[in-house]
């Protein structure tokens, strides 16, 4: 593959604490990863030459946390919720009900739309999970389906308790039959462990049989009201713990606390979620305060956030969750990173991930401009990073790489 080289960045976002974020600075691609970074008065040759003109250039959005293999529309319960509604989590019955009915070519098509749209926007990586099918064959599909596009799948069986079902009985077929046809295609399992769907030790339950089949664990908690989520994902070394809005201050320390000394759980928010639903935001300046790991993803749903832009979420966090430009832009691309286990090379012999990547050795990293990381990156068309905050809602994607390739 030729070399590319990317010179006149106005400002560089690395992400790499040994880099940090450069003025002047160049890059070089080269067989889909980062082959060297540095100033741009001393860039080396390369066969192909692009000039950023003074643009800012930035990893590409790593959105660790999305729901695209789905059917149907659900804008009756969004204007519903507008007009005062609560939300519940029995909506996602209506998308389960559309997604069964649809053809694998509808739900391909609709996979491939989303990733699409999500590409344009600046995301380079994002992990999507079932749970719109609640049968066997159908999450067994929609794992097929999204291993096609996703750079990690998660297993979502334990989304809702389909009509017509006991709680216990169900969980029963998720940690027994259905996790046994899923876990060769997922990377993870997850649950929604909230009122109205799944409690403390049906979570717990379906937890321990993904750790026993090998995955990562990941857990909606602690979106609706407080609850046991947090601490449930903390005690069993869950990857991520996502949504976070309602957490107390030993919550807080907890998450914290998990990063002492090695590698923790991760708390991802979903501001775009936490809008649309009309909750309070989750307190990501608290977390990050603490010492804690925060991750910034869309949450794309029919339901609760039907949106593509981590660019929306990052300008959301700055203009009205406390954090700086530079605080959020790490969380959207190295926190992602990060809650997939995408942050460092992964060791010779480990499990690759799914979605159509190569059996290897050794994959990049992701949400970092370094030496050795997968060439993913965007390029805005402004000077700064700080003009995703600056000038919210404007469409600011010049370029996007993607593998060392050109996509945008």
């Amino acid at each position: 593959m030729a070399a590319t080289l990317i010179t006149g960045i106005g400002e560089l976002t690395t992400n790499d604490d040994g880099l940090g974020r450069m003025r002047d600075a160049a890059l070089v691609m080269e067989a889909g990863v980062i082959a060297w970074v540095g100033e741009a008065s001393a860039a080396p040759a390369a066969d192909e030459r692009v000039d950023a003109a003074g643009r800012a250039v930035l990893p590409g959005w790593v959105d660790s946390h999305t729901h695209l293999v789905f059917a149907g529309d659900r804008t009756a319960e969004f204007e519903a919720r507008m007009a005062g509604e609560a939300y519940a989590a029995g909506g996602i019955g209506v998308t389960v009900a559309a997604t069964r009915a649809a053809t694998d070519e509808a739900l391909a098509e609709g996979l491939d739309r989303l990733a699409d749209e999500l590409l344009r926007s600046g995301t380079t990586a994002f992990e999507t999970k079932t749970g719109y099918g609640l049968t066997v064959a159908d999450e067994l599909r929609s794992a097929r389906i999204a291993a096609a596009r996703a750079d990690a799948v998660t297993f979502l069986g334990a989304h809702l308790v389909p009509e017509g079902w006991d709680a216990d009985a169900y969980v029963e077929l998720v940690v027994g039959e259905m996790l046994a046809a899923l876990a060769p295609h997922v990377d993870a399992i997850d649950v929604f462990c909230e009122r109205g769907a799944f409690d403390e030790a049906q979570s717990r339950r379906v937890l321990e049989a993904g750790r026993a089949a090998g995955l990562a664990l990941r857990v909606h908690g602690n979106q609706l009201g407080p609850g046991p989520g947090v601490r449930l994902a903390v005690e069993l070394g869950a990857a991520s713990v996502d949504h976070v809005a309602f957490l107390d201050d030993d919550e807080v320390r907890m998450l914290a606390g998990t990063w002492q000394g090695g590698r923790g759980t991760v708390a991802t928010v979903l501001p775009a979620c936490d809008l649309s639903t009309r909750m309070p935001l989750a307190p990501a300046r608290r977390l990050l305060d603490a010492g804690a790991v925060v991750a910034i993803a869309t949450n794309c749903n029919p339901g609760t956030s039907y949106t593509t832009s981590m660019a929306f979420c990052v300008a959301t966090a700055v203009l009205q969750m406390g954090l700086t430009v530079e605080e959020a832009v790490r969380a959207a691309t190295l926190g992602g990173a990060i809650a997939l286990g995408r942050d460092e090379p992964v060791p010779a012999g480990s499990r690759p991930p799914i979605g159509g990547q190569p059996a290897a050795s050794a994959l990049p990293d992701l949400g970092r401009i370094r030496p050795g990381a997968r060439a993913d990156l965007q390029v805005l068309d402004a000077p700064s990073i700080t003009h995703l905050a600056y000038r919210p809602g404007v469409p600011l994607v010049h370029a996007v790489w993607r593998r060392g390739a050109r996509a945008v």
